[in-house]
């Protein structure tokens, strides 16, 4: 197996600087492929809008790569959908998207929703919290998708510095989601940023995968890709520095536990026993225990609802 892996790394792990602007637009071109960029966004105003006026200005006006960029706003509180408004994104709210299903919180339940809130023939998905963003991370995902027909998901791979310490973000992925890979998937092994919200796919391949609704979303989709269309179909690009703001310890935890019950999901199919995380906070009289449900549920394939299948076939 770790054969397997050093030969995928050789051959489906590239650099951004593989594959120049010109040369993908020309493939698209020839191609005639639509690409639509999804940022599910909560209480992000403070980055939102820049990020969305660099993917405008060098991949919509200046090289025409990108043909929609929506923001699906997951029910902000501040001035999000107004930021992404105005730098020129179109802004669908998570509930006004099939509405006949009550919306459940969660980032993986946006991007389901997501594949009935755009057109792309290619969906490349990015955190609306990045700082410092440079449109090479839409081009890097998007890269290899439109040069080559035998490629179906592209992730983003890169440093993730914290506290000014290069390399030390991460912590779900180094303590969680790659023990996880490495012991169960090891052909997935070889991926760098697992959990990375920065992915491209086909769309014929993500209306074929069950999403789960929370953070367990990159893991699932990754692991059901796999399965579906195999290890070469897969692929990663280096696009430099992620920069972003951290979570703290026990929101962290609880991430975890969601990857850690999508990936039991996925060994076994079997039943959670205790689908909750107990966690504990200093109070005035000791430690005080804190409950939190772990995410149970997971959207179906979206070639299933009928309301995507309607718009297909129009």
């Amino acid at each position: 197996m770790l054969e397997e892996t050093e030969r995928w790394l050789a051959t489906r792990s590239w650099s951004v600087a593989d594959r120049p602007a010109h040369r993908v637009l020309a493939a698209k071109q020839r191609s005639g492929q639509r690409v639509s960029v999804v940022l599910p966004a909560l209480n992000e105003e403070a980055t939102v809008g820049e990020i969305v006026s660099v993917i405008r200005h060098d991949l919509v006006l200046q090289t025409p790569l990108v043909d929609e960029v929506v923001v699906v706003d997951s029910g902000s509180t501040d001035r999000t959908a107004e930021v992404a408004a105005a730098a020129g994104a179109r802004v669908v709210h998570r509930d006004d998207i099939l509405p006949r299903l009550p919306a459940v919180p969660g980032k993986g339940e946006v991007l389901w929703r997501s594949l009935l809130a755009t057109s792309g023939d290619i969906v490349a998905f990015l955190d609306a919290d990045l700082r410092e963003f440079s449109s090479d991370f839409v081009l890097g995902i998007v890269g290899p998708l439109l040069t080559d027909p035998g490629i179906d998901l592209v992730k983003a791979m890169y440093d993730r510095p914290l506290g000014g310490a290069a390399g030390q973000g991460g912590r779900v992925t180094e303590l969680m989601a790659r023990p996880l890979l490495n012991m169960h998937w090891p052909r997935l092994a070889g991926f760098v940023q697992p959990l990375g919200g920065e992915y491209a796919a086909r769309r014929s391949l993500l209306e074929r995968l069950p999403f789960p609704v929370g953070y367990g979303v990159e893991l699932g989709i990754l692991v059901d890709s796999l399965h579906l269309v195999g290890l070469d179909a897969l692929a990663q690009v280096d696009v430099g520095v992620r920069k972003h703001r951290h979570q703290d310890g026990q929101a962290l935890g609880r991430m975890a536990a969601a990857i850690y019950r999508t990936a039991q999901l996925r060994l076994a199919r079997g039943h959670l026993v205790r689908p909750a995380l107990t966690q504990f906070e200093r109070g005035t009289v000791g430690f005080e225990p804190r409950t939190y449900s772990v995410d149970t549920e997971e959207r179906p394939p979206m070639a299933e609802i009928a309301e995507y299948a309607a718009r297909q076939v129009a």
